[in-house]
């Protein structure tokens, strides 16, 4: 069987391994890589937890079409499509993805920026656990990657953003965005919420925050009005008090991943598709949504591309981004030169 490189950890050390090319089966995309994107915290967790056993790392990418399964129809050999989803997306050479984990890009679409596929996938599935309308108000805490991202998208829905990130290199890269707000002071932010809203409160918080146990996840009751919805993104505890979400009536969520499909081997690995009419925003639609945003140039991901990691110096690219402190970074495989 011909072998491919992957990057994977194992008793916490990152390496370049040789493993079995994954096979090709009757809803698969063999896709050769151009570039995947890097998620520094959630890779950083899989890298913690190799002590366990080898973990693969990665789960976002673009590449071009080699070849595809007898019973794929979206997408045909020599197509440049954006994927998502572990088990089958990883910092790899070639990869093989179902089809409803995959999207078809335009020539208007930078490859670079379609690598961020799960991020704006992930970043679209929360939004719409906010139940966001038109108009409406949210708070975005936490400037990461996901959070950057949601703050993007956001905006171009033409939601009023505001944000809170302590680091102010991050909180530095969204400045001037129309429709944006951004704080790195809780306090200050806190009377700009009560002072924008008269008083109401948001329509909705979207906690994209790490660390577990958080002072924001607790104080955004405070922030958000009467019926209004806290969406919990990032790996925070959801430490409420019952007093407060008794008085608000407050709407408590978790979002997960990428949105309905998202662990479930029949939509993944076998294709089968949720009803369209049932359930309209699949993570599969979800991933679509965002290369459209890329192609009608809704959003700027080019602030993304901090560092670009050839493939063969990748097991190093969790010490760069520590030591540079960039917000991510895209590997560079030789099918995207």
């Amino acid at each position: 069987m011909k072998r491919v490189k992957a990057l994977q950890a194992h008793d916490g050390v990152v390496k370049i391994a040789e493993i079995d090319q994954p096979e090709l089966f009757e809803t698969g995309v063999l896709i050769e890589t151009y570039y995947t994107a890097v998620s520094p915290g959630t890779e950083r967790l899989l890298i913690e937890g190799s002590k366990q056993g080898v973990r693969q790392l990665g789960y976002s990418a673009v590449g071009k079409v080699k070849d595809v399964g007898v019973n794929v129809t979206t997408v045909q050999v020599d197509d440049i499509v954006a994927c998502y989803g572990a088990p089958y997306v990883g910092h790899m050479e070639q990869l093989v993805v179902p089809e409803t984990l995959v999207a078809k890009c335009s020539a208007d679409v930078l490859p670079k920026h379609a690598a961020f596929a799960a991020h704006g996938t992930i970043a679209i599935h929360a939004i719409r656990q906010g139940q966001l309308q038109f108009g409406e108000t949210v708070v975005v805490i936490g400037l990461g990657v996901l959070g950057q991202m949601i703050a993007k998208i956001c905006a171009a829905a033409s939601y009023d953003v505001i944000c809170y990130e302590p680091n102010e290199k991050r909180a530095e890269m969204l400045k001037g965005t129309p429709g944006i707000e951004i704080f790195s002071d809780l306090n200050e932010m806190e009377q700009h919420i009560l002072d924008y809203t008269k008083g109401h409160g948001v329509d909705a918080v979207l906690l994209c925050a790490g660390g577990k146990h958080s002072e924001t996840t607790p104080r955004s009751l405070e922030w958000v009005r009467k019926q209004g919805r806290i969406v919990i993104v990032g790996d925070v505890e959801p430490q409420f008090n019952r007093e407060q979400l008794f008085i608000k009536e407050a709407v408590i969520t978790i979002s997960r991943a990428g949105g309905p499909g998202r662990y479930d081997a029949r939509y993944e690995r076998e294709a089968i598709d949720y009803p369209y009419h049932y359930v309209r925003w699949t993570e599969g639609r979800n991933l679509a949504a965002y290369i459209r945003l890329l192609e009608r140039k809704a959003i700027d991901v080019s602030d993304f591309v901090q560092l670009e990691i050839p493939f063969e110096h990748s097991a190093g690219v969790y010490d760069r981004l520590e030591s540079s402190e960039a917000l991510t970074a895209i590997i560079e495989y030789s099918g995207g030169n």
